[in-house]
């Protein structure tokens, strides 16, 4: 990237060129002491090995690891992160948050060709001194990762850019996300609804209504997140994107009769 006042450039149009997002550009660390980064790191790598454990059990195996920690603490760390115990909950939503309801419509659906269904979803990905988010946009029929973003918050801007990049590959029949308010909010579900695309939403804390995006999120933090331990968000970025061209162009899928999601996708 070039500063504006050595290039004619703007800078919303070098992050299109760059394929980033203006949010990923203006990125400034998150403020937090060494400490609650470490416990972030510590219950991020936890999460990915066992993402039915709440805040009791997060609380009780940091304490077991000798970190002296409460729950109170674990709550806020784990809602910063964006991280939620899986597990069947009771409808505990407020009234008015949403404008409308959507159904879950994957339920015994047999999907059968590439642009079918469309899924998504966010995670946390950390830094060395910072954390960022990363949503990511999936044919759920060929697992090829369609987009994806980064952000230094949890808005719902940086969904709207991948969505928008994504339509570039294509549209999907039915565009599958969970509850959060990124994916809920009148901007996403109008760009969808518009485009003719009916939407799914997943039961609250039932992550295995997504299960593929899911996977993909351990794949990222196996194979490329817990080993690279990224500097700062340029490194992320870079890292992200040489990963998921890998992962779409070069790593065969069990799955997928030992080919690539670009493949199928593309149906080769």
């Amino acid at each position: 990237m070039v500063e504006p006042e050595n290039c004619q450039i703007p800078i919303y149009r070098q992050c299109e060129l760059l394929d980033l997002s203006r949010s990923g550009f203006y990125y400034k660390p998150a403020v937090e002491s060494e400490y609650n980064l470490l416990l972030m790191r510590l219950l991020d790598e936890q999460y990915t090995q066992t993402p039915f454990y709440g805040v009791p059990r997060m609380t009780e195996w940091l304490r077991l690891e000798g970190y002296h920690v409460g729950p109170k603490r674990i709550r806020r760390l784990l809602r910063k992160m964006g991280l939620e115990a899986i597990y069947p909950k009771p409808n505990t939503s407020k009234k008015g948050v949403v404008s409308s309801k959507y159904p879950y419509l994957l339920r015994g659906l047999t999907i059968q060709r590439p642009n079918h269904v469309w899924s998504t979803d966010i995670t946390y990905i950390r830094l060395k001194q910072g954390f960022v988010y990363l949503v990511a946009i999936m044919d759920w029929f060929s697992r090829y990762v369609l987009s994806w973003d980064i952000s230094n918050s949890l808005d719902s801007y940086f969904c709207l850019c991948a969505l928008d990049k994504a339509f570039v590959k294509g549209k999907p029949e039915i565009f599958n996300s969970d509850q959060g308010s990124q994916f809920t909010n009148e901007a996403f579900t109008d760009r969808l609804l518009t485009s003719g695309i009916r939407i799914s939403w997943d039961g609250r804390g039932r992550a295995m209504d997504n299960i593929f995006v899911e996977r993909l999120w351990r794949s990222v933090k196996y194979e490329e997140v817990y080993l690279k331990d990224y500097a700062n968000v340029s490194e992320a970025i870079d890292g992200i994107g040489r990963y998921f061209r890998f992962y779409n162009t070069e790593r065969l899928h069990q799955s997928l009769g030992y080919r690539t999601p670009q493949q199928i996708f593309e149906g080769r």
